[in-house]
């Protein structure tokens, strides 16, 4: 039944449309931090619909919150007063950390972003934007346009002017041999050096944690002094907290909060795991630039009753529970044991990142140059082995992407690095 669900999806949808495994699976169903498949087989789900179930799959508090929407009334638009739209805003507001907050509801993170950069060029009358190599930000033509990953970025046309930065990859480029202040000081003196040969930027859009591109990260601070520099000048600091909002990072709510010096950013982006699997994506911004275009809008899907249910539910059960200390615990744990698995595993340059959002980057031994036929092959080895995870990169790298829900706790951890141990033994 598989096989001929495989030639149907081929027959109707996009050849660029990726599938993971040389036989793609059909999950039907889950429960907690496991899945199945259509052949009834069982996997440990450490990869949550891309960093989307958050919480835990089919979570009681989630589903009975969506049932219970549904028997009432389950869309209306924006044009009328929605109270779950209200409430989740209002607790959003609150937890951004952004003075005189506005959100506004979209139904994906690339809608989130793309809405966060028409804010920025209304409100700063410049085309010009400001993102890191190495980046991700969604396959709207805008965001497309901003990314700075050349595998996710399919045209060279754009709305925009982007001028990428350096900083976003601790371990690579002409800096990666410094110490993390000198390693600071050198992409600020950068981004010094790029603002004096452009007109004024409306924004820098930027992601704490590099989800798409390998779970890679600058050192701490890094956007806090980036953050000083383009106050100086008016420019805007967009986070794209897609990936890394919620907790999943552990010591931090947002992962902006790591670069958190000078203050929250000007606009935050947010999406997948507030949702748990429900389309919830949003931006929140300071009133005066939330406010700032001069024509009509509204959204259709944004902000849908049945959507604000679920994200209400699931937000309460994150805080309730202190998934965020359990995602710093248990991911702490899962880190070290991966590293230590990784340690005797020639192919693995890099176990990065923190809280449960762990990448592994998989090159040729001895080099740093990517191997991308290795990881697909960890990757299937893991899956044999019952195991679900991601993979990503940039800069011509291959990276493994591990991102349980924050549920997580330490015997399935154990669970999944042993299989993962496993996986990455069975390539030497």
């Amino acid at each position: 039944m598989t096989n001929d669900l495989l030639g149907r999806h081929r027959a109707v949808l996009p050849d660029w449309l990726a599938l993971y495994y040389e036989e793609p699976l059909e999950i039907t169903h889950g429960e907690g931090r496991h899945v199945w498949d259509a052949q009834g087989n069982r996997y440990l789900d450490f990869f949550g619909g891309i960093l989307t179930t958050m919480t835990a799959h089919a979570l009681p508090e989630v589903t009975k919150a969506v049932s219970e929407q549904a028997g009432r009334i389950v869309h209306s638009s924006t044009l009328y007063l929605n109270r779950p739209m209200v409430e989740l805003a209002e607790r959003i507001a609150a937890l951004s950390g952004i003075p005189d907050a506005r959100v506004f509801f979209t139904t994906s993170g690339t809608e989130a972003n793309d809405t966060a950069l028409l804010l920025a060029t209304a409100y700063r009358r410049s085309n010009t934007i400001l993102a890191m190599r190495n980046s991700y930000h969604g396959r709207s033509f805008s965001s497309v346009g901003i990314t700075g990953n050349s595998g996710w970025s399919p045209t060279s046309l754009s709305p925009l002017q982007t001028l990428y930065v350096h900083g976003g990859v601790r371990t690579r480029g002409p800096f990666a041999s410094l110490g993390d202040d000198d390693y600071i000081a050198a992409c600020v003196d950068d981004l010094k050096d790029l603002l004096g040969h452009t007109r004024a930027p409306a924004a820098l859009i930027a992601e704490p944690i590099q989800g798409v591109g390998g779970f890679t990260a600058p050192p701490d601070g890094l956007y806090a002094a980036f953050r000083e520099v383009l106050h100086e000048r008016g420019i805007l600091w967009i986070a794209d907290e897609v990936q890394t909002g919620w907790g999943r990072t552990g010591e931090h709510f947002w992962g902006w909060q790591a670069h958190g010096r000078s203050g929250p950013p000007d606009i935050m982006t947010f999406a997948k795991g507030i949702g748990n699997g429900m389309s919830i994506g949003g931006v929140v911004a300071r009133s005066e630039i939330m406010n700032c275009l001069d024509s009509n809008s509204i959204s259709t899907f944004g902000g849908t009753q049945i959507t604000m249910a679920a994200g209400l539910a699931n937000l309460t059960y994150l805080l309730e529970h202190d998934l965020q200390g359990n995602a710093r615990r248990v991911g702490g744990l899962l880190i070290e044991r991966l590293r230590a698995a990784a340690a005797h595993v020639p192919a693995v340059r890099e176990v990065r990142g923190r809280g449960l959002m762990i990448g592994i980057e998989i090159t040729r031994p001895g080099t740093d140059e990517a191997d991308p036929q290795t990881a697909a092959a960890v990757l299937e080895a893991a899956r044999e082995g019952g195991l679900l995870i991601g993979k990503g990169g940039g800069h011509n790298t291959s990276s493994l992407r591990v991102a349980p829900p924050l549920s997580l706790n330490v015997a399935e951890a154990e669970e999944g690095a042993a299989i993962l141990e496993n996986a990455l033994r069975s390539i030497q």
